[in-house]
């Protein structure tokens, strides 16, 4: 059974997201041991359709032995080798299926600052997101059931339904969307401790179908970039390097962070934001819109998906909704709106068009429903 659902999400994954051809040249990296099943289907779908893929085995226990001891001159050695095979490929794509989430939470600041902005950003960032067609996502583990507090059977469930949703039937509901938040200038974001307001005129708004994240499920733009102004409470826990952060408080003025706070760990919460210039300013406001997801489990790939959310990302904004801000930090945090979560509103000039995590246009709400976007999960 759960050999067919792997086959399934490969399909997605070579044929969908990253279309991948005869001569295509595909970057795999997979992370962690539960994810070596489907790189298997991944790897033998992509030799079938013509693709040369250049895989490796990755993931946080073997990356701290090298983040903690690597000096300046080593991680660019490390970037420039991964650089060169990221521009030799046409598609790359990241199965994560880490053990253990939490491997990096005693690394060195230093040492993460200089893994961040001398390997990730040119290898990824600036190299992959860019020019590649790429699609990262999560696989089951252990580890991500006990973080959404369910047996390992249940989330395997949750997480099928969720990958394998009908993508090509989400793209087509996310269109509306699109030109909704395309005619908008003002936005407005009510919730318990959340009053947040500020402009999208004139940022392109992109539609996410599955064609960069599995799963997938939100449409995003960015805010002009001095335009935010007022306080965001986020209400969904998240894991930022191995470190846990609760009830994440921001407070705007004229674009720029200029008061955080969390439940604990507001100083390190402060020195994320302190990277560079471009922390402490939004790079992406998105509304998630997968009714698979519903709940959150300190994973970012999933949370931001969930249905009734927005998220809010201080850190460097996307080329195709270029708002001018850059930084090594692209931070998805996340506010749920339904009602049991706390409720919330969402104004575009004026105009209420969420309440408590529902579209107040029906055929909208119609288009994002479980029963619409059900797909194949074999």
């Amino acid at each position: 059974m759960k050999d067919k659902r792997n086959e399934a999400l490969a399909k997605i994954l070579v044929d969908y997201s990253t279309k991948l051809k005869k001569g295509d040249v595909l970057y795999l990296e997979i992370k962690g041991k539960p994810a070596l099943e489907l790189g298997k289907h991944v790897i033998r779908l992509a030799t079938e359709r013509g693709a040369t893929p250049f895989y490796f085995y990755n993931d946080e226990s073997l990356g701290r032995q090298w983040i903690a001891s690597a000096s300046e001159a080593q991680f660019k050695a490390m970037a420039k080798l991964h650089l060169h095979l990221m521009k030799a490929a046409d598609a790359y794509i990241g199965i994560r299926g880490s053990d253990n989430p939490f491997d990096l939470a005693d690394m060195p600041g230093r040492q993460m600052d200089m893994m961040n902005k001398l390997f990730y950003k040119p290898v990824h960032f600036d190299e992959r997101v860019r020019r590649t067609r790429w699609c990262v996502m999560r696989y089951p583990t252990d580890s991500m059931a006990q973080l959404a507090k369910t047996s390992q059977e249940a989330f395997e469930d949750f997480y099928f339904d969720v990958c394998c949703a009908d993508y090509a039937k989400m793209s087509k509901a996310q269109e509306k969307l699109v030109s909704l938040m395309s005619r908008t200038d003002k936005v407005r974001i009510k919730s318990p401790g959340t009053d947040l307001a500020f402009s999208i005129k004139g940022i392109p708004c992109v539609k996410c179908d599955g064609e960069r994240n599995i799963p997938d499920g939100e449409v995003y733009t960015a805010p002009v970039k001095t335009s935010v102004n007022g306080t965001i409470r986020y209400n969904t826990p998240t894991i930022h390097e191995g470190i846990v952060y609760n009830n994440i408080t921001l407070t705007f003025e004229d674009g720029k962070i200029v008061r955080a706070t969390a439940d604990a760990n507001t100083d390190k919460l402060n020195k994320v934001f302190d990277t560079d210039a471009g922390a402490r300013y939004v790079g992406e406001f998105a509304i998630g819109v997968n009714p698979f997801v519903l709940e959150p489990m300190m994973d970012t790939l999933f949370d931001e998906k969930i249905a009734g959310s927005f998220h809010f990302t201080p850190g460097s904004c996307y080329d195709e909704a270029d708002n001018g801000n850059r930084s090594a930090v692209h931070w998805d945090l996340v506010l749920i709106q339904r009602p049991e979560h706390g409720g919330g509103e969402i104004w575009f000039d004026g105009k209420l068009i969420r309440k408590d995590g529902k579209f107040t246009d029906p055929s909208l709400e119609k288009m994002f429903s479980k029963e619409n976007l059900r797909g194949d999960r074999a």
